[in-house]
């Protein structure tokens, strides 16, 4: 009778065991929970970049309505205001010394309107709204603020001759802000827009 060791005919172990598979799935689904919490977190500090997009669009929209309006030393409606070198060369509407609406009346929205771009210093609008007054669709969730500074001595000139213009707009649902900032120049006599 032949007679061999029986390890000779065993074969050797092919393949992976239920106990290293097991544990192949826990260590991957750990390594996935953690890299798909940090996106998550990511995600969620970042600014949605549409909101953003919407935010600057209406910050630069403001902002060229103001830099756009006279910048004199009498209110636009004075019969001197494109002629005057100073306040005293106003006929009878001096623009105020201080930054806001001159006369303190006077509205974006209705008459008497903004007509000087220091008139704009501290408006403010929640929810986006056209000239007229009317809501802008898609834009009610966001919040515009105008701030202005004398700041001439900056460029060498009078305090009184440069505005510095701040438009500040925010997202009212998220972290989303844009600061635009623009300088507008007296040029006086100059001619009204």
């Amino acid at each position: 009778m032949y007679t061999e060791p029986a390890m000779r005919y065993k074969k050797s172990q092919t393949g992976i065991s239920l106990v290293e598979l097991i544990m192949f799935i826990v260590i991957v689904s750990l390594g996935i929970v953690g890299i798909l919490s940090v996106m998550n977190i990511t995600t969620k500090a970042s600014a949605d970049p549409m909101q953003r997009k919407q935010a600057l669009a209406i910050a630069e929209s403001l902002l060229e309505e103001i830099e756009l309006q006279a910048f004199t030393f009498c209110d636009p409606a004075d019969a001197n205001a494109s002629s005057a070198l100073s306040q005293a060369g106003c006929a009878t509407n001096a623009q105020a010394p201080a930054l806001g609406p001159s006369p303190n009346t006077e509205t974006r929205y209705v008459d008497p309107r903004f007509n000087n771009v220091a008139d704009y210093d501290g408006f403010m609008m929640t929810g986006i709204n056209d000239l007229q007054n009317t809501p802008v669709a898609g834009l009610g969730g966001y919040k515009a603020t105008v701030a202005m500074v004398r700041d001439g001595a900056k460029f060498g000139l009078a305090a009184d001759d440069v505005l510095q213009i701040n438009v500040t707009v925010s997202a009212l649902s998220g972290p989303t802000s844009v600061l635009l900032t623009g300088y507008r120049f007296r040029y006086a006599p100059r001619a009204l827009p």
